[in-house]
């Protein structure tokens, strides 16, 4: 049992699962503003372009126009349906654009580290040759 709880906390520990938690709860919490600004502002735009449209004078029942009542009580709204769709699409973006950021200075980072790497050169065999012989003198003495 021990072993299944120390498992568990190294597999907590590793920042791939602490990134991924984090990313859930920005994801979160970026959906909840995109969902405020779809309806508060695209929604009623869109309601403003389809009363245009319809020559409605309400706003508010604008996106009413889109619901379909085939059967008495059941109605389907595509507008909500349609403000699902653009929130979805705004933050799918965006976290895509987030994401692509990161990924490039992973990159930076890599590029930078493996030009560290390339400055230190590697030991030659003449290097070891010659720790081999001064490890010999030092004995010889």
């Amino acid at each position: 049992m021990k072993a299944m709880f120390k498992e568990f906390k190294e597999f907590m520990m590793k920042g791939d699962v602490l990134d991924m938690a984090v990313g859930i709860v920005i994801g979160g919490a970026f959906t909840a503003i995109v969902k405020n600004v779809v309806d508060g502002l695209i929604t009623p735009l869109i309601g403003f372009v389809v009363s245009l449209i319809t020559g409605t004078k309400d706003l508010e029942g604008a996106l009413s126009v889109l619901d379909w009542t085939p059967v008495k009580g059941v109605t389907f709204q595509f507008g909500l349906v349609i403000s699902a769709i653009i929130t979805f699409i705004i933050t799918g973006f965006v976290l895509f654009m987030i994401v692509k950021a990161a990924n490039k200075a992973k990159n930076i980072r890599k590029v930078e580290e493996e030009k560290a790497e390339e400055a230190t050169p590697a030991p030659t065999a003449e290097d070891y040759l010659a720790e081999i012989r001064d490890l010999l003198k030092e004995q010889a003495k």
